[in-house]
């Protein structure tokens, strides 16, 4: 009896013994899926731009996707300059990645123009039908889906919530950017706004250089101006600098993305990006588990948010009325 249980106990051993170089050479030839990764707009050492790629990184672990492991992640970080942007998604698209991640309507554009069949999730987009990305939002169709930037009319809102802010303001400006096709859209909805705000409109259109910061400072020549930022990686990039001449030029200004306000502009509406990155995760995850892009619905925001630096308020003589501060999600003071 004792050398059958010590029989049973050697094969017991033994099977264990065979099994660990299995289950060791089954990890070691486990896939590496490589994800390239193009957060344009902000710099590596950009705290917001880190935030997106963890918020991507953190959520594909939390789905089994182990960076280094199962899947690695190539990130380049372009900057803000349209050539540098085109010529890192160029570069992405020569890659050996199996998927890309990327925002902006310049990155997507270079990447749909070199015709590579890579299957693309995007986020912070505008208008992806418009802009012939895909066929519909809710089929896409082809290799390419994501999370969509704003609704076109939300230029009414910014026009509307900017003249609640500053009562006195008779001329807004519009930053437009004639690569990013959804701008038109966008400054054709606040146009539709405007006149019933007593609002006259006008574009700063960007092509080089210094053109944004030379059209606000030749806007600002006249009073009761204000500025109206159109999403942009140049303008996600220069905000600090944007914020800080706005103020200088005693202009109120919205801007579309929280930290915006919080970089030293007056206030900001739009939605949450980090949260579109985390949905771009699970979208990953469903395309090397097998589902087409072309399958995936694009999404567009459902929740927009108000913040309001009083600081730069009062900085401006503004005095924010209090069923505005109300509807506020973050009022910084």
């Amino acid at each position: 009896m004792a050398s059958g249980l010590a029989r049973r106990e050697f094969l017991s051993a033994l099977g264990g013994a065979a099994a660990w170089p299995l289950a060791a050479r089954a990890q070691q030839s486990e896939k590496v899926w490589r994800i390239g990764v193009l957060p344009t707009g902000y710099r590596q050492t950009d705290p917001e731009g880190q935030a997106r790629v963890t918020a991507l990184r953190d959520t594909l672990g939390k789905l089994g996707w182990s960076d280094g492991r199962n899947v690695k992640l190539e990130v380049r970080w372009p900057g803000n300059e349209i050539d540098q942007i085109r010529a890192e998604a160029a570069a992405l698209a020569e890659s050996t990645s199996d998927v890309f991640v990327v925002s902006s309507n310049a990155a997507l554009t270079t990447l749909k123009g070199l015709n590579k069949n890579i299957p693309t999730v995007f986020v912070q987009v505008s208008d992806p039908v418009g802009g012939g990305y895909v066929s519909s939002l809710a089929h896409p169709d082809g290799n390419v889906t994501g999370f969509q930037n704003f609704e076109p009319a939300v230029g009414g809102k910014w026009v509307g919530l900017l003249k609640e802010a500053a009562p006195a303001l008779v001329k807004a400006a519009v930053t437009v950017y004639p690569d990013t096709a959804a701008h038109s859209q966008f400054l054709r909805a606040v146009e539709a706004v405007a006149p019933s705000l007593g609002v006259r409109v006008s574009a700063i259109e960007v092509r080089e250089g210094n053109d944004l910061e030379r059209g606000i400072t030749e806007f600002a020549a006249t009073p009761n101006g204000g500025l109206i930022f159109l999403p942009h990686p140049r303008t996600i990039d220069h905000r600090v600098a944007l914020a800080e001449q706005a103020l200088q030029l005693r202009l109120p200004a919205i801007y579309p993305f929280r930290y915006f306000a919080t970089d030293g502009g007056l206030m900001s509406y739009g939605f949450d990006q980090v949260e579109q990155w985390r949905g771009a995760a699970g979208y990953v995850d469903r395309i090397l588990r097998g589902a087409r892009p072309g399958d995936l619905p694009v999404q567009a925001p459902t929740k927009y948010e108000l913040v309001i630096n009083l600081k730069t308020a009062k900085a401006l003589d503004l005095a924010i009325s209090p069923s505005l501060l109300a509807t506020a999600v973050e009022v910084i003071e």
